[in-house]
């Protein structure tokens, strides 16, 4: 038989199979040596102490199967001429990744010191997993990446968010199978009930079993295969099973799957943009199932290692040391036959590039894997269209989020054909008062529609699953591919995606100093149905400190907002949409609440980050302040206003200054975040000796925490939440926590010097209309008259 002729039934004649044979050796060559060495990469000489790394740090285990992915990724992305990114899940699988991109060359085109020639490989082995050099897993620094490999579950759903309305690309995606086990990725797997194969591109799941984690077996890799094909099934896929452990026989059945898969996903397209008749498609999935540590130690000191979970990250130990284990090192590397692979100035051989495909189809080079080189700016309408008027302060309601939501609703139609834009969230697009943004996209769904469902659309760009481990992660996907989004949720239950908005910062703070990534689209957090507002659901859903955790974040990349009111949250929202490298934290409420800024004012105060509100306090600009109100969020603003119109009622000659804060990376120093300000200015606004009582949205102690530095810290008297919550009125939520307008002119009266004499019946009055509230609510089960009809205008012209 020819190298050219193929034997019966199989898709690669011998001469493919070589080729991508000696690629995948190549590359499994190179993982290993990145482990290992910092020295002597081609094996000229005897293996020495001197050229095996110190400490050996890396993960060998997925490697081998992650190269047999990425060599049969380049034979169909070359041999059919698609466009391709792939998303590498299993934690650590930096060595497998690295090595096939410097094989490719992208590697070396993106750092040029590290040439794909001899003294290149070198410069690769040495920095894995070294000082100063790249991570061990999957990181922004690896070129063709989206995804942070550190931690695990969320591949699938970034992989979705890729495909999302990329018709022309192939997501491939490999899963591990320590991965398969988390809550997210299993979440995930609905994600297929949302892919439109009309403007969607395609997503190819890998499960990739090598049977064991750190130190215990896997659950999917232990199913029995008829148990696993049905689950998968179940999900709304076709599996296609590749099992084995001799690599010709894995070979020509990986790539009979790969062209399987690749023809059914165009079949499923073509019928869709043919016209065909809508019905959720079921799309591939490739199971792979390899040994653990494949082609690397059988054994190490008579103890099994391939195969097994001892070869899940450094199989050979202490090899500086023990000259065994560097004899079997020395041995293991010359089982690729390196010779065959590289010539003799370390450069890949024409058989080992084969396989590989040119320019940006090469995986590495994807432009899809940067997005921020495709990102377009949104085309954002002015504000006027949506601002509402404001003639006086407090003298109207409005609800903010739904004139947020006219804006979406602009944003949606205006990018109708560059479907660049997406609304996610889990559930709540209604319930947050956003859905205004029906009007111009439905809910992406590809199920059945009943005659009682609304607003479903095979089509939409509104995205909701009640998992916010899912939205964040399609929302990752889309924006790391270039694109634009704002994620809504309920303030509480963001907190499920902590762990994944961590891994986001870091991210962007690595990519940031990478001269190559471009900058993406900031990821847009709308928290609503926030903690004062949740007095019907109860304390499981009070809780505001998602804030808190986003702050102790890369002070360069975080941003967190509170507008007061519409205008405020229009302008913040503007901001937030135009900003790049970012996450944007915007906590607003969905109740209808006064408007105190017209637009103009709103942009300039926005734009300040925080000021002095005149109108609202007594000092007049010809006296110093006595005291200092500050606020932060809706909620206390309104407090704080409704605590200045008593103190102006009840306490005419006190000088009262009125600071509302927007933008809360404003109170840290200059030094410590790029909104933060100068003591100089801190101190004008706040003062440097004045009582300072500050009803702050959250808890307490992080405005605190941001301005412990201040020399009027001291001064400084914080009311916020304290896990005083319940199912009450709203007013009792602001009581409970004692952010109320009656206990911060009691907090005015105890801090201003001699206050507390001259004031004692005042204060006692505010004493007594605490209580009164308590009475009334258990008796009327509302608020306070005086509570609930309050108005600012009331107040501005006393009797």
């Amino acid at each position: 038989m020819r190298k050219d002729e193929r034997p019966d039934g199989l898709p690669l004649t011998d001469e493919e199979l070589g080729a991508l044979d000696a690629h995948w050796r190549a590359a499994n060559y190179l993982s290993a040596g990145q482990i290992y060495l910092m020295d002597n990469p081609l094996l000229k000489k005897p293996l020495e102490p001197v050229h095996v790394k110190p400490r050996l740090l890396g993960h060998w285990g997925t490697s081998p199967g992650l190269n047999l992915v990425h060599t049969h990724l380049n034979r169909i992305i070359k041999r059919h001429g698609i466009d391709a990114l792939c998303v590498w899940g299993p934690g650590h699988g930096g060595p497998a990744v690295l090595a096939n991109s410097w094989l490719e060359g992208s590697y070396s085109e993106v750092y040029p010191d590290v040439s794909r020639d001899e003294d290149g490989m070198a410069r690769l082995f040495r920095q894995f997993s070294f000082p100063g050099g790249v991570p061990s897993h999957v990181a922004p620094e690896t070129p063709g990446s989206i995804h942070e490999g550190g931690e695990l579950g969320y591949s699938l759903s970034h992989a979705y968010g890729a495909a999302l309305d990329n018709p022309d690309l192939l997501v491939a995606c490999v899963i591990g199978d320590g991965e398969a086990e988390t809550g997210p990725l299993a979440a995930s797997w609905h994600s297929d009930k949302f892919l439109d194969p009309v403007h969607d591109g395609a997503v190819l799941p890998i499960v990739h079993l090598n049977g064991y984690k750190i130190a215990n077996p896997t659950v999917l890799a232990r199913m029995p295969e008829t148990e696993l094909d049905e689950l998968l099934r179940g999900y709304g896929h076709d599996p296609l099973h590749v099992t084995g452990d001799d690599p010709h026989q894995v070979h020509q059945a990986m790539a009979a799957a790969m062209d399987t898969a690749l023809d059914h996903i165009r079949h499923i397209q073509q019928q869709a943009r043919n016209g065909a008749p809508a019905g959720r498609p079921r799309w591939p999935v490739i199971v792979l199932r390899t040994p653990k540590g494949w082609t690397g130690p059988a054994e190490v000191d008579g103890v099994p290692v391939e195969g097994t979970w001892r070869s899940h990250q450094v199989p050979l130990a202490q090899v500086r040391d023990n000259d065994d284990h560097r004899a079997q090192l020395e041995a293991w590397l010359h089982s690729y036959r390196p010779e065959e692979l590289f010539d003799e100035t370390g450069r890949p051989s024409p058989q080992v590039l084969e396989c590989v495909p040119e320019g940006e189809r090469r995986l590495g080079a994807t432009r899809h894997a940067n997005g921020g080189l495709l990102l377009r700016d949104l085309p954002l309408p002015p504000l006027e269209r949506f601002a509402v008027p404001v003639d006086r302060p407090g003298a109207t309601r409005h609800e903010p989020t739904g004139v947020l939501g006219l804006l979406l609703e602009s944003v949606m139609a205006s990018t109708g054909e560059r479907r660049d834009f997406r609304l996610v969230g889990p559930d709540e697009t209604a319930s947050n008062r956003l859905q205004s943004v029906y009007e111009a996209s439905g809910k992406a769904w590809q199920d059945p529609v009943l005659d009682t469902d609304e607003h479903l659309d095979r089509h939409g760009r509104v995205m909701e699953i009640l998992s916010e481990h899912t939205c964040q992660g399609w929302l990752e996907g889309y924006l790391l591919t270039g694109r634009h989004g704002l994620f809504s949720c309920y303030e509480a239950f963001v907190h499920i995606v902590d762990s994944m908005v961590n891994q986001h910062i870091k991210w962007l703070k690595t990519s940031r100093a990478l001269h190559w990534r471009a900058p993406i689209a900031s990821l847009n957090y709308l928290l609503t149905s926030h903690v004062w507002r949740q007095d019907h659901n109860g304390f499981s859903h009070q809780d505001p400190g998602f804030v808190d955790h986003v702050l102790n974040k890369s002070p360069e990349v975080v941003r967190v907002y509170l507008p007061p009111d519409a205008n405020t949250l229009l302008s913040v929202a503007d901001h937030a949409l135009r900003s790049r490298d970012h996450v944007n934290v915007i906590v607003a409420g969905k109740q209808p609440c006064f408007d105190w800024l017209s637009l103009e004012e709103a942009r300039a105060h926005c734009a300040r980050g925080a000021g002095v509100w005149e109108w609202a306090g007594s000092e007049n600009g010809t006296r110093e302040p006595e005291v200092v109100l500050a606020c932060a969020g809706d909620v206390p603003t309104q407090e704080t206003l409704a605590a200045a119109g008593l103190l102006r009622r009840h306490l005419p000659q006190l000088a009262v200054r009125v600071v509302n804060v927007v933008d809360m990376t404003r109170l840290m120093p200059h030094e410590e975040h790029p909104h933060g300000m100068t003591d100089l200015e801190y101190d004008a606004l706040f003062t440097r000796d004045k009582p300072v009582i500050f009803a702050y949205h959250g808890y307490p102690w992080l405005v605190h925490r941001l301005a412990y530095r201040r020399a009027g810290h001291p001064n400084l008297h914080v009311r916020g939440y304290k896990e005083m919550g319940t199912t009450t009125t709203p007013f009792d939520m602001v009581v409970r926590n004692d952010l109320d307008r009656y206990r911060l002119v009691m907090d005015v009266i105890d801090r201003v010097p001699g206050l507390a004499v001259r004031a004692v019946g005042v204060r006692q009055a505010m004493a007594d209309a605490r209580v009164r509230h308590h009475a009334w609510i258990r008796e009327h089960g509302t608020d306070m008259p005086e509570v609930t009809d309050w108005t600012w205008s009331n107040d501005r012209h006393p009797a």
